[in-house]
């Protein structure tokens, strides 16, 4: 669609050929999609987000009667049924236990392959592909400055982060999974370097989310195992944990507003591992712009008082200062173009203009708090059994087109785009897959395959700590793999 940053991928094309195969093989009676538990479920949502749409086109007109975007809309609904397709692919897929394990083993040398990219970009300049704005999702090749987050193979740090926040418990399950000691040390391996890898993303409910998600892992293998057999790794992820997440990245410096960690944390980085980061100077140019997602853009706040653009006005004096929220270096002002009579476009500046949250909390925080969270609410208001469907929550006006759609809360994502009833039908989902998988865990004896079911169990109520703050459940590669992974684990607890 002219003007939109979303694109089809190579992986959506993978996953249409699979789809097509899986439906006939349903036609010929060789799986049975409906035996799946979520089935209804998740036709439920579906049918409540295709109403939604309808509801919004011709009664509400929160969707405009345009071709652009109903198309819109129709991808943004398409893109979940792509989504829940690897549920029912991987239930009818990995019944079979070595199935199951050889996804574990995949997923473990995925993290691996995703750690090495991440170290590679973040200290000897790898290229980066993202997809943070149109002119960039192009395909420009660029490198990372200083203190800009890792995304890796990711479309950004914050998928890569929930991506880990998924996975890692995997990684460590693997580690009580395998029997051999080539397992162990993969196993070791994956979650060393992917949690490295988490602190370079510097996301915060990310780190917050696996350390929570971790914490729970070992009270489930301290109450299956003993102490005796889970205590060394315990202390191993804890000693390792706190060094590297005082020694790399800029994750600590985000903490600091609770507590001063920047002293430790700049001994331990420069004088200990030496990671004093350098960009070569011709790369300055061309990654400049990815400095706007830097660790120092998010920290929060004491305004502080800054020079304007230019150094002097019209009479040779100095420009005055403004004051700034603490993630703004310079006095950048808003462009704006203006025709006259004659046709003749002139381009007008006028100082930026910024929110009480943007000084008190950040531009990070303010965006949420200003925009994205209210008009989340707002599209709820308007329609709090069905929502004001979906691609239709940034919008400043009905009529406007945005290129891309993010609430950076998934939650009051769901309550704005599908109202009550697409909120409790996709959560419902969601949490009755965590009760499927727990019941497997609580009606059997300690297997092998269990220390993987509870890390996707804990994996799980990571995610769910981390849409809180991002949108993990619209973010393809998390979504994608999700799901997939619930549908297999849930096929496994049954056969186990």
């Amino acid at each position: 669609m002219p003007g939109y940053i979303v694109r089809v991928r190579l992986e959506d094309f993978f996953i249409l050929v699979f789809a097509l195969i899986y439906l006939g093989l349903w036609i010929l009676g060789k799986v049975k999609p409906l035996k799946n538990p979520l089935f209804w479920i998740v036709v439920g949502y579906l049918a409540v987000g295709a109403v939604s749409g309808l509801v919004a086109i011709f009664i509400i007109k929160t969707i405009p009667m345009e071709s652009v975007h109903i198309l819109k809309w129709a991808l943004h609904w398409a893109r979940r049924v792509e989504y829940f397709f690897p549920l029912f692919l991987f239930y009818d897929g990995f019944k079979n236990r070595d199935y199951f394990k050889n996804l574990i083993l995949v997923l473990t040398l995925v993290v691996l392959a995703t750690a090495v990219y991440g170290f590679g970009q973040k200290y000897a300049q790898w290229p980066v592909y993202s997809t943070m704005n149109r002119e960039f999702a192009k395909g420009w090749r660029l490198v990372l400055t200083e203190h800009a987050r890792v995304p890796s193979t990711f479309a950004g740090h914050y998928d890569l982060a929930a991506f880990l926040v998924l996975v890692l418990p995997l990684t460590m399950g693997a580690v009580f999974y395998s029997r051999s000691l080539s397992g162990k040390i993969l196993g070791w391996s994956a979650f060393i370097s992917g949690y490295t890898l988490l602190i370079l993303t510097a996301s915060r409910t990310s780190f917050l989310a696996l350390a929570g998600s971790i914490i729970l892992l070992f009270g489930f293998y301290i109450h299956a195992l003993g102490w005796k057999k889970t205590l060394v790794q315990m202390l191993i992820i804890t000693v390792f944990g706190a060094t590297t997440f005082l020694a790399f990245g800029d994750l600590s410096g985000r903490f600091s507003q609770i507590i001063n960690l920047s002293k430790a944390n700049g001994y331990i980085a420069n004088n200990i591992f030496h990671l004093d980061q350098k960009t070569p100077q011709h790369y300055v140019n061309i990654s400049d712009q990815l400095a706007l997602v830097a660790d120092k853009t998010d920290i929060p706040p004491v305004p502080v008082k800054s020079r304007g653009s230019g150094s002097q006005g019209a009479t040779g004096e100095e420009s005055p200062e403004f004051l700034s929220p603490p993630d703004v270096y310079g006095d950048i002002p808003d462009l704006f173009s203006s025709v006259d009579s004659n046709g003749v476009v002139t381009i007008i500046s006028k100082p930026r203009q910024y929110s009480v949250a943007a000084f008190t909390y950040g531009l990070s925080s303010a965006i949420r708090f200003d925009a994205l969270w209210p008009r989340a609410i707002a599209g709820f208001k308007k329609n709090p059994l069905l929502g004001s469907g979906y691609s239709t929550l940034v919008k400043v006006q009905v009529t406007d087109f945005t290129e891309a759609e993010s609430t950076d809360n998934d939650y009051l994502r769901a309550l704005g785009e599908t109202g009550l009833l697409g909120f409790f039908l996709f959560y419902g989902a969601i949490v009755y897959a965590a009760y499927l998988i727990w019941k497997s865990l609580k009606t059997r004896e300690f297997y092998e395959g269990k220390a993987v079911l509870a890390a996707v169990l804990v994996g799980i109520l990571g995610l769910l700590i981390n849409a809180t703050y991002i949108d993990v459940f619209e973010a393809s590669k998390v979504a994608l793999a999700f799901w997939g992974l619930i549908g297999a684990s849930i096929a496994y607890g049954k056969t186990h």
